[in-house]
């Protein structure tokens, strides 16, 4: 079984990835029919900056690299936000990333067992996340480390008579 240790993203880091998930995020968006090319990018990027308007020192976001116990390796990272909602402490994960080489490997599971305990000594009740409904590899990891379905959206798309044309 593999684990892994969660550590504060440096800055350097911070600005790689937020050079590289605005645009994954556009997409991933688009993809989903929710937004229009045309608006995603800007969507994207504004949104990034509401939630991180003080990027790694964003007050209740934690930004993590994740690296594998076993050799001090980058294999991803993974962003959490707490809050307090009804009396309750929860984190929510905006993202989990395990990076291309390090895949299918146990680091996802791995990161998600760590952000459990350190969640523990926080005092959180609860973990939520969102995923893509088209994104069955993270649905899969999330099912697999006792996540429940606890929304769904669904939603049909409709051809118009100036599709048809």
């Amino acid at each position: 079984m593999k684990t892994v240790q969660l550590v504060p993203m440096a800055e350097a880091d911070f600005q790689a990835y937020r050079a590289q998930v605005i645009p994954e995020y556009a997409d991933e968006q688009v993809r989903a029919g929710n937004w229009t090319p045309q608006e995603a990018r800007a969507r994207a990027e504004q949104q990034f900056r509401e939630l991180l308007p003080k990027g790694v020192a964003t007050e209740h976001h934690y930004l993590f690299s994740v690296l594998a116990a076993e050799n001090g390796a980058k294999v991803g990272l993974l962003w959490v936000a707490l809050n307090a909602r009804g009396g309750r402490r929860t984190a929510f994960i905006y993202d989990c990333v395990v990076f291309e080489a390090h895949r299918r490997q146990g680091y996802g599971q791995a990161a998600l067992r760590a952000l459990e305990a350190m969640a523990r000594g926080w005092g959180v009740q609860s973990i939520g996340l969102h995923v893509f409904a088209h994104n069955t590899g993270a649905q899969a990891l999330y099912q697999k480390a006792g996540y429940v379905v606890t929304d769904r959206q669904m939603s049909k798309r409709l051809e118009t008579g100036e599709a048809k044309r």
